[in-house]
């Protein structure tokens, strides 16, 4: 783990000039980064033509974490990028919707496993974007490729 949860961290986060413009509020992040809690509430400048959330919006509030939780597991040994996403639209998003990003010991485990034998990988991270309810109202398929910094010896 390179990095520990702080107050600073989280508010650097909520100050970057892609969430903060999209309305987006991180209202958690673990102590080992396993866990991302995120929200942004139905505002003006975030909302379509039809009243509900923009769906740029809704995809920036799942772009950024899965790519940033892998950085800080894996540490300096990796490089991870964000290669392809997808998004399903479920339901119109109306008031505040909340997005919980979890990344297991399981999957950290089985990347640093996979890179042992191949020079790099891709994996899929899901999250489900929710309304106050727990209605789903998106659903956001991450792409990210991973690959060590130092080859594996042949």
């Amino acid at each position: 783990m390179t990095a520990t949860w702080n107050r600073p961290t989280r508010t650097m986060l909520n100050l970057w000039p892609p969430l903060l413009g999209a309305g987006i509020r991180v209202t958690r992040i673990a102590p080992d980064w396993r866990e991302v809690d995120v929200e942004m509430k139905l505002r003006w400048w975030n909302r379509n033509y039809v009243g509900t959330h923009y769906g740029g919006s809704l995809y920036s509030l799942a772009d950024p974490f899965f790519m940033v939780m892998l950085i800080e597991n894996l540490g300096n040994d990796y490089i991870v990028w964000d290669k392809a996403a997808t998004i399903r639209f479920k339901k119109p998003g109306r008031g505040t919707v909340f997005a919980s990003f979890r990344l297991s010991e399981d999957q950290i485990s089985e990347i640093r496993q996979a890179l042992t034998t191949r020079e790099k990988i891709e994996r899929v991270f899901t999250v489900e974007v929710k309304d106050a309810s727990g209605t789903i109202i998106a659903e956001v398929e991450k792409l990210l490729h991973v690959r060590r910094k130092i080859p594996i010896p042949v």
